[in-house]
């Protein structure tokens, strides 16, 4: 993968994060929203990551990433809670598990991948 994609799968990567980090801080944003950005950064990040694996493959690898992050949540080890008491921890690890969240990461791959092929199939050669 050229330079330029890992360019554009960056700048999708932050401006996920900061559209993430506002629907956490503006109100009247569910925070099923913020989940659902997490987890189309975690696909961007796979893509970003990932350069000559294809579409399908970092969209399962970004569901499992997801996955793994949610269901770890239910360790309630003092070190690892400590981690999440932080307000990096806390964005990456999360708090409690909360089955919601793992159809809220389906959600968000899934759009984030929808837009990936859209984006591919309507600029084959810039991206």
């Amino acid at each position: 993968m050229p330079k330029k994609h890992h360019f554009f799968y960056l700048t999708l990567i932050v401006g996920t994060i900061i559209l993430g980090i506002l629907s956490r801080v503006l109100v009247g944003i569910p925070t099923f929203i913020g989940d659902i950005l997490y987890a189309s950064m975690i696909y961007f990040g796979m893509r970003f990551l990932f350069t000559t694996t294809n579409i399908q493959k970092a969209a399962i690898y970004a569901l499992v990433f997801c996955f793994c992050i949610e269901f770890q949540q239910l360790y309630r080890a003092e070190w690892v809670l400590q981690i999440r008491r932080t307000l990096l921890g806390h964005y990456i690890l999360g708090q409690d598990f909360i089955w919601w969240n793992l159809v809220c990461y389906g959600i968000g791959i899934l759009i984030a991948y929808l837009l990936d092929i859209t984006i591919i199939k309507t600029r084959p050669h810039s991206i």
